[in-house]
């Protein structure tokens, strides 16, 4: 097979596979967030991670409402492992006007805001899902550091039912509450 078929197919598949993608619906938010009860510390129980979370230990999302509406986040973990000193990724979240509270712009660098979407809450906001419509990443929150198995099969249903792969999602590690103190 010459260079230049090979090529052609690769170009091929790499349009299937755009194309294949952009036929997924957007992910759907819940109707409403309500800011105040949304904010405050969130362990990270499994995710799609980016590269900066692909081996967190203890990951928290801490979320804290600004006077101007924006939700100032602290993202804090230990990479590699639960013997590892703290690390923290700052960021800023831009709420959508018009979404109910439930579709973000994060700004972790200048310019550049990432899609966050809150896809699942459960009525007590003990439980929550943050999505993207590309599928790139997920995270599956609760207020505490680990839910029941029942829970996390439901959650993780949730996150393959919206689109995502499962193979792809990793359990987060957690050691306790206090780990992230």
């Amino acid at each position: 097979m010459s260079l230049s078929r090979i090529l052609l197919m690769a170009l091929g598949l790499l349009v299937a596979g755009n194309a294949a993608r952009a036929a997924e619906p957007p992910i759907a938010p819940v109707a409403h967030v309500d800011l105040p009860r949304f904010m405050g510390r969130w362990y990270v129980i499994a995710t799609i991670p980016t590269r900066f979370e692909r081996n967190a230990y203890d990951p928290v999302e801490t979320y804290t409402l600004q006077p101007d509406g924006n939700v100032y986040t602290e993202f804090h973990f230990r990479d590699g492992g639960f013997g590892e000193p703290l690390k923290a990724i700052h960021s800023t979240g831009f709420v959508k006007p018009g979404s109910g509270n439930a579709v973000w712009g994060v700004q972790v660098f200048w310019p550049i805001k990432a899609q966050y979407i809150v896809a699942y809450l459960k009525d007590d906001y003990s439980q929550t899902i943050v999505a993207r419509d590309a599928r790139d990443y997920t995270w599956i929150m609760a207020r505490t550091p680990t839910v029941s198995a029942a829970d996390y099969d439901a959650l993780v249903a949730r996150v393959v039912r919206m689109g995502y792969p499962a193979a792809k999602i990793r359990k987060a590690p957690q050691q306790s509450p206090a780990a992230a103190d």
